[in-house]
Parts: C-alpha cells; structure tokens; sequence
C-alpha cells in the first residue's frame, strides 16, 4: 500500500497539541508540536479530519460499551495519564485476560501507517477494529459493537452529522483513527535544543545525545523526528523461550522476520514503561543493559545488535537524553459519553 501524505493546511506551534482547535464544520487545523514534520503525516484520501469526526473518535476511544461485556476500551491499554499506554507488562482484557504483548503507545500515529508490533494492520482505520474483535482484548463481534455503539442516540446523531450514515463499523473505525491522529507529541526538551535553545538539555543529556548518535547507535534503528525507522528488527526480546513470539514472520512468513517487532517511537518513553514487546524491561537502565549486552542471541538477530561496552556513567547519561524527548504538553482530558 502507497503512503498517502496529507499536506493540507497545518499549523506550526511551538507550545504543543490542541485536540480541538475549533468547533466548525470542514477540515480540521492540526496545531503541529515543535519537532515534528508536518508533511510526513499519512491521511487517507477517503478519511480527512474534522473536528467533529475527531471528536466522535474520542468518545469512541473512551467508551467501555464497545466491548462485549462493557468493561474495556481503547483507553483502558492506551490510557493519557500512563503515556498512552498502561503501565503493564502485557495487557489484560475483559474478563482479566492477559495477553502476551505489551501495549503500544497511541500517539504520533499520524506518522506510521502499518500497525500493532507486527505490523498485520496496514491502517490505522484497520487497526482501530482489531481490539474490538479480539477475544482477549474487547471480545466482541463488529456486528456486535455496532449494535450497541447504535443504540445511543447520541451516537446516532453524531454518525449521521459526520458520516451521513446509520453507524457503521467503518465509520467507527475511522473515528478513532482520526482521533488518534490528533494525538501528537512533540516540543520535548530534545526539540527545543534542536531548535537553539542550548541551555534546554543537561550536561548529561548532551553527553547521552552524542552516545545516541555514535557509540551506542540508537539511531540506526531509532531514527528521524520520531525516533523510528517504522522497520521490524530481532534484538532477541523472548527467543530463548520454549515458544517464542515470533512477531513479524506470522504476518509475512519470511524466514528474516523471525522474532522481529516494530521499531517503537522513543517519545514521551519516559511514561511508558515497562518497555520492549513483552514488558521484560521495567527500567530505561534495563533496556540500555539489555542493548548493551547485545541483546539475545538467535540465529536471526539483526546485524545491528552488538555488544556496546558502555560505562555506569554513559549508561546514565542515554537515560537523561531519553527523559529529555518526553511531551509537556500531550494532556488528554477523557470527554462526556453519550447516553
């Protein structure tokens, strides 16, 4: 699938994320945090924003009634006060359900197109259906979903003020698609040192930026204004178990993507935790120790992954260059549902 690039007309500020900007009908003026690229954001043709489509996906995003028993929604995993995430190792779903990954973060998602760990979603429309189905996660049915989400009439005036339609499944999903694009984490420290402010990182995050770019090579795999390559690599996270997740191969079946995940964005990482695709790591320190020691040996570990023979010192000083990338400003309040 080609990459559709939206450059309709986009505010630049400096002082970070609106989620509404304005209440009129039409296209929708997202204010762009400082850091971030305007024109490397992906909108489908046939899913622009609007205010009022970004709000509908942010009551959706909230609601528990789109699960199959009423007690889980999208925010439930992706929650804005544990960085759009939830502060597990592996997420649970209804009826205490554990799953085996862990939940990863929905902001700044109006910069990938391919989804989840795997990379199995090609949308972020698609992606925004796949918990509902899961029967760990929200166990419903889409069918189902939609019957209940319909019952509402607030809902029902909504889909039909935004959509024209009754509700449907694809306007669900692209509402919460929508919303979750108007999530955007930017202005960090980081930002406003790039853009001249000297005094904006620590003596210590300085230090831990230059091991970043060079003797650690964070940035090889961690790379551009979102700190991702959008690639999938193995850094060896569970291939010494019995059974091993084995993350992009289930979706391409290519020998190569054996135990290879997506790239995560190092945004905001400070509220996160704990980290990798299973939740193995609780600490920035382990994570940094964990890459240090070269991962875990597999047949199919990526080239990139080599021992890096840090010190205590350089190890702190990559967490204070990674604390300096987190987002003042991506606050998210949770909104009114309909009745």
């Amino acid at each position: 699938m080609k990459r559709s690039v939206w450059i309709l007309s986009v505010l630049v500020s400096v002082s970070g994320l609106s989620i509404r900007e304005s209440a009129a009908e039409g296209p929708y003026k997202l204010k762009m945090p400082l850091g971030l690229q305007e024109e490397a954001g992906f909108i489908p043709p046939n899913n622009p924003l609007t205010a009022e489509k970004i709000d509908l996906g942010k009551q959706l995003y909230f609601d528990k009634r789109l699960s199959a028993d009423g007690t889980v929604a999208c925010v439930t995993c992706h929650a804005p006060e544990k960085g759009f995430s939830d502060d597990r190792p592996t997420s649970t779903g209804i009826k205490g359900q554990v799953g085996g990954r862990s939940a990863p973060v929905t902001f700044n998602r109006l910069f990938s197109q391919e989804q989840f760990w795997d990379g199995r979603s090609p949308s972020l429309e698609d992606q925004a259906l796949g918990p509902v189905q899961n029967p760990i996660e929200m166990g419903h049915t889409l069918e189902g979903m939609v019957a209940a989400v319909d019952k509402l009439q607030g809902y029902r005036e909504q889909f039909k003020k935004v959509f024209g339609t009754k509700v449907t499944k694809e306007g669900v999903g692209q509402a919460i698609a929508s919303f979750e694009r108007s999530l955007l984490c930017g202005n960090s420290a980081f930002d406003r040192f790039a853009a001249g402010d000297k005094k904006a990182l620590t003596l210590s995050a300085k230090a831990g930026l230059i091991l970043f770019r060079e003797k650690a090579h964070c940035e090889t795999c961690h790379t551009g204004f979102n700190f991702t390559d959008e690639g999938y690599h193995n850094i060896g996270v569970g291939m010494d178990k019995p059974k091993p997740d084995l993350g992009r191969y289930i979706v391409t079946k290519k020998e190569s993507d054996k135990g290879a995940f997506k790239t995560p964005t190092l945004r905001n990482i400070t509220a996160s935790g704990p980290y990798l695709h299973d939740g193995t790591s609780k600490s920035l320190a382990e994570v940094i120790e964990f890459y240090n020691k070269g991962g875990i040996k597999n047949p199919h570990l990526s080239k990139e992954i080599k021992p890096l023979n840090l010190t205590a010192k350089e190890k702190a000083d990559l967490v204070a260059f990674l604390k300096s990338l987190s987002c003042p400003d991506l606050q998210v309040a949770a909104p009114a549902l309909p009745k």
